[in-house]
């Protein structure tokens, strides 16, 4: 489940380029120092050609919290559609934004200026089954948000959406949702903000990042998490002309956002990924363990759904698949009990009995036997027994 460690814990490559430019020279970013440049321009070649400049942060918080600065700016509109139970970093702007947290233990609910549109869930939402028709139903709530809020005498500032919704049970977005949401936000002068940080950097298999899958570009990206591979580094991705709006008169200026390690670190794990060709094995392995898992399916009736794309998959527990009732005793059972057989796993979603599957991309065709056959065993147990 560790999605932090991206290219693999301690790769040799990015640790000795890390060392390398550490021997040399770290400074804070008053200095030009041409390894931003190098990086940048690297991670700008995995981008539709609208996406042209790049801010460089130190976390996947402090991403999101900027590319919200920014659609504000560009706006000039404070007001945030965003997903239920969705997850978008750890400062007060970004908890703000989170369902998963103003909507959880401790919360307080949403602030006046934040809209929670359903979880575009095909598997137990408010609409179901995997066509363009239900993302279509789901999306028409962000047009109905967008009308509210223009009637209250307001805009709409952005539309922040997970590429996949992580927290919410790895829930993949149904066809036609993801361009259909950008195209009504757009309709009422707002941005889409598409958050990567944990969907990006190839684990997606099929695609680079996440969003691509669903033919949009968006107005702002946010990375983090895996960019780094365990170092602290970020980006937002942006326009030229959402970038010169920012650049107001009112210097942004990050202290360590772009230093010189930080950014040989990045520009190595780009490299990394292409040069061992690990978003292929994120496809290719991915494909490989999602049958799998559709295999113990058939064998185990409290799986109900198995879903996700590359090495982003989470497995649904259910009860009974009629009723979908979720078996979160049994999941947190599963998850404790696979630490036992040597493998870590942890539980996911509003209902707490989603398996989530988020490796580093170099799992192997031999990690994913093993995780499976685990799996299996685990399942056989009479604890996790239903109907």
């Amino acid at each position: 489940m560790n999605n932090v460690a991206h290219v693999g814990h301690e790769h040799p490559r990015v640790v000795r380029a890390g060392q390398r430019q550490m021997a040399v020279l770290n400074t804070n970013t008053r200095y030009l120092h041409e390894n931003i440049v190098r990086f940048s321009e690297t991670l700008l070649s995995t981008f539709p050609s609208e996406l042209d400049v790049a801010f460089i942060v130190n976390s996947g918080s402090e991403a999101n919290e900027l590319a919200m600065r920014l659609a504000k700016n560009f706006t000039q509109q404070k007001d945030m559609l965003v997903v239920e139970v969705g997850y978008h970093g750890n400062t007060q702007g970004c908890v703000d934004v989170s369902s998963y947290k103003f909507e959880g233990p401790g919360g307080k609910g949403a602030p006046p200026h934040v809209h929670v549109m359903p979880m575009p869930d095909a598997y137990r939402g408010i609409y179901r089954g995997h066509t363009t028709e239900t993302g279509l139903k789901y999306a028409a709530h962000l047009g109905e948000a967008a009308k509210k809020i223009k009637a209250d005498g307001r805009g709409v500032a952005a539309f922040l959406c997970e590429s996949v919704i992580s927290c919410g049970g790895q829930v993949p977005l149904p066809t036609g949702y993801l361009a259909e949401a950008a195209k009504q936000v757009r309709s009422f002068g707002g941005l889409f903000i598409a958050d990567e940080v944990q969907t990006g950097c190839g684990r997606h298999g099929e695609h680079f990042w996440a969003f691509e899958e669903h033919g949009v570009v968006p107005d702002i990206v946010t990375v983090g998490k895996p960019i780094g591979n365990g170092h602290p580094l970020g980006v937002v991705v942006t326009t030229q002309a959402i970038a010169d709006a920012f650049a107001n008169g009112m210097e942004y200026f990050n202290t360590f956002g772009g230093n010189p390690v930080s950014c040989t670190i990045g520009l190595e794990v780009l490299r990394v990924i292409k040069d061992e060709g690990l978003q292929e094995n994120a496809r290719e392995i991915g494909a490989y363990l999602r049958q799998g898992l559709h295999e113990l399916a058939n064998q185990f009736p409290i799986i109900g759904d198995v879903r996700g794309p590359g090495l982003f998959l989470g497995i649904e527990l259910v009860k009974d698949r009629g009723t979908l009732t979720p078996a979160a005793a049994e999941t947190a059972y599963l998850a404790n009990r696979m630490r036992e057989l040597g493998i870590l796993m942890s539980t996911d979603g509003p209902l707490h009995n989603v398996l989530k599957i988020k490796p580093p991309i170099v799992f192997s065709k031999k990690d994913a036997d093993f995780l499976l056959g685990m799996l299996e065993k685990g399942f056989q147990e009479d604890r996790m027994r239903v109907g």
